[in-house]
């Protein structure tokens, strides 16, 4: 299918169109519906319990998860306001996903011990062990509010410590002192009051006003909106700092604020604490508010030391990279007492910029006093920090437009001393990364970079990318000569991940091993002499989908450009049974550079937890599943991707229909295209360009990129400075070539960063103006992602439905074409 040329007038003119097309009319009566048993049966399937390992790597604690939850539960009371949703009536964050029960597990000898004294219909969040691994915090909520506990890891008996005081509103979860003994939380305050009252009469218009200043801003949900909202704002975020120790004695520090972020320095005398201040915005979330950074005595709540107080930051340019002008990214150094650290853009914080110097690294250290130091200066942006001690730190920067990283060592005890370079490479070249260093927490509870020959040597563990697929390793480095001795690779039939290290030797290693048909468990190997031993035995969540056949496939574009899928077959499938339906689930993904992009990815022998996002779902109805085929969007050199995204779009997904069908797995008239958010948008694109698929199943999508006039996606540059990409690249303005059935899920309250509701919407509207087959269901409280019981059923029915009437029972060529 020909690809539109619209000019900038056309554009103009569809944008003007999709603002007034007219709402068609709801159906009423609609209800919740099931989808088929073997999909109810895989959702309802109880959630394999997760792993958090002790401070001394001696204890699993073992955190079971609750099944979905209920649709009313959704459906309570929730404010959404400077980017934030709150559940009001707790004084914390909505849509949260509490933890219903605990039990501990001991590494060495796999000895058990029950968690007493939890309470009855327990909701736990924030759960952290402190830094000697004999306790751990946790919140609990209750209808009230969010109460604070903790759990003797000795008897295994948790209590109580306060009432139902706790502040959660901000997300910043309790902290503990470095000596165990005590939190700091941010408390509801005492006497706060009733909730500001919303005026019925309003006083006056709501009225923003811009002088001449550029403020370019993505598309942000939840924003400010009135003077109510900023008053709501307050009222919820005005939180008490206070200590609280293992009896439950609480001590307040200092006086309520707009508190943003709390944290205790390593040896435990000084608080890092952040507070908002006006005036706010309606452009911008919270995290872009005025700040004011101090450093506060953590015994008495006294301020030591304002570091700054930072303006609204509502004017920072669009381009990935790009940063406040303003010192930002403030943190305690994890190896030192009392050591703060901030960054400075050089570059006024605009990736646009001509700089020879991006950003400079300043600490201080307590009392305080005097100028800071510069630690480093950087040519690109930062991008992070991994401490060790005085003589060892790896600082990192990274350039988007080249998908350049480098890590450098340096002495931060010797400032001045030149630093090392260490890694240089491209982000996007999985097969080149070194992995990551290893971190274990040091006696503050802070994470710091795990050496057992003081400094000489690190250990790496990445994700092992190769021709051969994803095989996790574990390698030692020696800092000196750069070299790498490889010390754990793995192997086929199985994926299995490093964790950490269990000794001080780094002979025992702990790792997550699992297979196809065998779900992730923990196990210790022994690194001198191969040994395993199995740690914990969760069993298969889904055994309806033992046997089904899962391969890593590999094939060409059209332009030589390498790709690969994962395809699923049904269990007992054989060749004789012929082509089958296919689904194909996808996300494109942008590159710098067609190597990497030809790179294999994931690995063929992991285990696949199939939930309500996974399209394995499909499997047990008959079909056969392409899932995530990569579909690069590749622009090397001064091109850009999005240049000639549809081109490369359609033929990455003919590509992959092809090999399918050269395999003689698939039906090629009978093959559907999906996808969430940007995969919904492709599925919208490919409908629009080709005549490929079926039928489409686009879920919390975005079809008009004019509505995101601020860059999408990684696309950098606006709609004013490419109005031919943005129109090209946008489904609604060719609502007129989709001639395939389109249904379309979003749920009604989604957050996401461009995908407003109204997107699905307005494309509805165009694709039933002009005569398409189309379905778009909004789900009542749901946000960008589903999670009530309800929705995801009801999801998969229609999704079910949809898939069987357009796709597997497709009526022959001669009765559907002329």
């Amino acid at each position: 299918m020909e690809r539109s040329k619209l000019s900038v007038r056309t554009l103009w003119i569809a944008v003007l169109l999709g603002w007034v097309i007219l709402s068609a009319t709801a159906r009423a009566g609609e209800s919740y519906r099931l989808p088929p048993q073997p999909l109810v049966d895989i959702i309802d399937a109880a959630p394999t319990p997760s792993v958090r390992l002790s401070p001394d790597r001696e204890w699993m604690l073992l955190v079971e998860w609750p099944s979905l939850p209920p649709i009313a539960e959704l459906a309570e009371r929730e404010l959404r306001i400077a980017g934030l949703r709150i559940k009001p009536q707790v004084d914390g964050p909505s849509r949260s996903r509490p933890a219903v029960g605990l039990s501990l597990l001991r590494v060495s000898d796999r000895g058990q011990r029950a968690i007493t004294g939890l309470p009855a219909g327990a909701r736990i969040d924030n759960l952290d062990w402190s830094p000697d691994g004999s306790w751990i915090s946790f919140t609990n909520t209750v209808e009230t509010g969010n109460e604070l506990w903790v759990i003797e890891v000795a008897s295994g008996a948790a209590r109580r410590l306060t009432g139902a005081v706790i502040s959660l509103t901000a997300r910043e979860e309790p902290a503990w002192l470095p000596d165990s003994q005590a939190l700091i939380v941010a408390m509801v305050p005492e006497g706060r009051g009733a909730e500001p009252a919303a005026d019925r009469v309003p006083k006056g218009p709501v009225v923003q006003e811009n002088l001449g200043r550029k403020a370019p801003a993505r598309t942000y949900q939840d924003l400010l909106k009135s003077p109510h909202d900023e008053e709501l704002f307050e009222y919820y975020l005005t939180a008490q700092l206070a200590r609280v120790d293992l009896a439950g004695k609480v001590r307040r520090l200092g006086e309520p604020g707009l508190l943003w972020h709390f944290d205790p320095s390593p040896d435990g005398r000084y608080l890092l604490v952040e507070t908002m201040h006006r005036p706010f915005s309606y452009l911008v979330p919270a995290n872009r508010f005025p700040l004011r950074v101090e450093i506060v005595d953590a015994a008495t709540g006294s301020v030591v030391h304002q570091v700054a107080d930072l303006a609204l930051r509502d004017e920072i340019p669009i381009g990935f990279g790009s940063v406040s002008d303003q010192p930002r990214g403030f943190a305690w150094r994890d190896d030192a007492a009392a050591t703060l650290l901030w960054q400075q853009a050089l570059d006024g914080g605009d990736v646009n910029a001509d700089a020879e110097d991006r950003d400079r690294l300043f600490m201080l250290a307590a009392p305080f006093e005097g100028e800071a130091v510069e630690l480093a200066t950087l040519q690109l942006r930062y991008a992070g920090m991994q401490w060790g001690d005085d003589n060892l730190a790896l600082v990192s920067e990274f350039w988007w437009k080249t998908r350049k990283m480098r890590t450098w060592m340096i002495k931060p005890g010797s400032p001045g001393t030149a630093p090392q370079l260490l890694f240089d490479r491209s982000f996007e070249d999985r097969y080149s990364d070194p992995g990551r260093p290893l971190t274990r927490p040091n006696a503050a509870g802070r994470d710091v970079l795990w050496s057992t020959d003081g400094g000489k040597t690190l250990y790496l563990s990445g994700a092992g990318a190769s021709e051969e697929g994803d095989r996790p390793f574990l390698d030692k480095l020696d800092l000196a000569t750069k070299k790498t001795t490889r010390l754990f690779h793995s192997t086929a039939p199985y994926y299995e991940r490093p964790i950490g290290l269990l000794d001080e030797d780094g002979r025992k290693l702990l790792t997550r091993r699992e297979s196809v048909d065998d779900p992730p468990n923990y196990f210790v190997r022994d690194l001198a002499d191969g040994s395993l031993a199995q740690v914990t035995r969760f069993p298969h969540p889904t055994p309806q989908l033992v046997g089904i056949h899962k391969e890593q496939i590999r094939y060409q574009r059209a332009d030589g450009v390498d790709l690969t899928g994962t395809l699923y077959l049904p269990a007992g499938y054989s060749e004789s049974d012929g082509s089958l339906p296919t689904l194909l689930w996808a996300y494109p993904q942008e590159f710098k550079s067609a190597a990497a992009a030809g790179q294999v990815t994931d690995s063929p022998y992991r285990f696949d937890r199939v939930g309500w996002w996974s399209p394995l779902l499909f499997l047990t109805r008959g079909y056969a599943v392409l899932d995530d085929p990569t579909l690069p969007i590749i622009g090397e050199g001064e091109e850009e991707p999005n240049d000639t995204y549809v081109e490369q779009l359609v033929s990455g997904a003919k590509a992959a229909i092809d090999e399918l069908v050269r395999r003689g797995v698939t039906d090629p008239r009978r093959v559907a295209i999906g996808g969430h958010s940007y995969g919904a948008f492709m599925t919208a694109n490919l409908l629009a360009h080709s005549d490929l698929f079926a039928a489409g199943i686009a879920r919390s999508g975005a079809y008009n990129r004019t509505l995101t006039p601020f860059g999408f996606q990684a696309e950098e540059r606006t709609v004013w400075q490419a109005p031919e990409v943005y129109a090209a690249m946008s489904p609604f303005m060719h609502a007129d070539k989709v001639n395939e059935p389109l249904l379309m899920i979003h749920g009604q309250a989604d957050n996401n960063s461009g995908t407003f509701p109204m997107q699905s919407e307005r494309f509805y509207n165009a694709l039933k103006g002009l005569g398409g087959t189309a379905r778009l269901v909004m789900l009542p409280h749901e946000s960008h992602g589903y999670r009530a019981r309800e929705s995801i059923m009801h999801m998969l029915w229609e999704t079910s439905e949809w898939l069987d009437r357009y796709v597997k029972n497709r009526e022959p060529a001669s009765e559907e074409e002329p």
